[in-house]
C-alpha cells in the first residue's frame, strides 16, 4: 500500500463508501465508538482529519474502502455522516471484470465470512453498516494489544490472526468469556505453529 496518498479535501459520505470486506469485529467497533466520544467534544474535527479513510475510486467513481473498516463503521455508528478519504487509486476508467480482478491481485479486497470461507466479489456488503460480525476478528485485534504479535503492514494481518484463532479457541468461549479467550489466543500465538503469521513473536525453540 502506498504511503504518499493523495488527500481528497472534500468530505465524502460514508453513505457512498464500499467495503471490501465482509465482516469487522464488533467488540473492535465498540472500542473505537467509546474512543471517539472521548474525543468528539475537544479534538473530533481535529480527529478527523488526521485520520482520512484510504480509498480505490471504481467502475463509476464509486470509492471502494481498503483500510480502517472499523473506524468508519464506528463513525457511522455515533452518527457521522461524512469522512475525508486518500484516493490511492483512480481506476474509475476500467471494466468490472478488470478492476475486480486488479484489486483481487493487489490484496484490496477481504471477501472472507464471519467463519473464514471465501465468496465473490459480488457478495461484498454495498453499505458499512451491512458488515457482519467476525467475534474471532476482535479476539486478534485484542490479542495484538495485549502483546500476542506485533503490528504489521500486511493488508488484513488481524484477519490473519483470526482465522489462526478460530481454528484453536471455541466460539462459545470467545462469546461468553472473552478475557479467558484472549489469555488462550495469548498461548496459541506464542507456539512456533503460529511463526508464519504476520507480526509474530512468539518463542522461537
Amino acid at each position: 500500500m502506498r504511503a504518499d496518498f493523495a488527500p481528497s479535501l472534500h468530505p465524502v459520505e460514508i453513505a457512498d463508501l464500499r467495503p471490501t470486506q465482509m465482516t469487522v469485529g464488533l467488540r473492535e467497533v465498540a472500542r473505537k465508538r467509546a474512543d471517539w466520544r472521548r474525543r468528539a467534544e475537544h479534538d473530533g474535527c481535529d480527529f478527523l482529519g488526521r485520520h482520512m479513510i484510504p480509498v480505490i475510486l471504481g467502475p463509476k467513481s464509486v470509492p471502494y474502502i481498503i483500510d480502517h473498516h472499523h473506524l468508519v463503521r464506528a463513525l457511522h455508528e455515533e452518527g457521522i455522516t461524512h469522512v475525508l478519504v486518500s484516493v490511492i487509486a483512480d481506476l474509475h476508467y476500467l471494466k468490472k471484470t478488470v478492476f475486480w480482478t486488479f484489486m483481487d491481485n493487489r490484496n484490496w479486497l477481504h471477501p472472507f465470512d464471519a467463519k473464514g470461507m471465501r465468496h465473490s466479489h459480488e457478495e461484498l456488503p454495498r453499505r458499512i453498516g451491512a458488515m457482519k460480525d467476525d467475534p474471532y476478528r476482535s479476539l486478534a485485534g485484542e490479542l495484538r494489544r495485549a502483546g500476542g504479535y506485533a503490528k504489521d503492514t500486511t493488508p488484513y494481518s488481524e484477519f490473519l490472526w483470526a482465522d489462526f484463532l478460530r481454528r484453536r479457541i471455541d466460539a462459545k468461549l470467545v462469546e461468553d468469556h472473552f478475557e479467558k479467550a484472549v489469555a488462550k489466543a495469548q498461548e496459541a500465538a506464542a507456539q512456533q505453529d503460529a511463526a508464519y503469521l504476520p507480526g509474530w513473536c512468539g518463542r522461537s525453540d
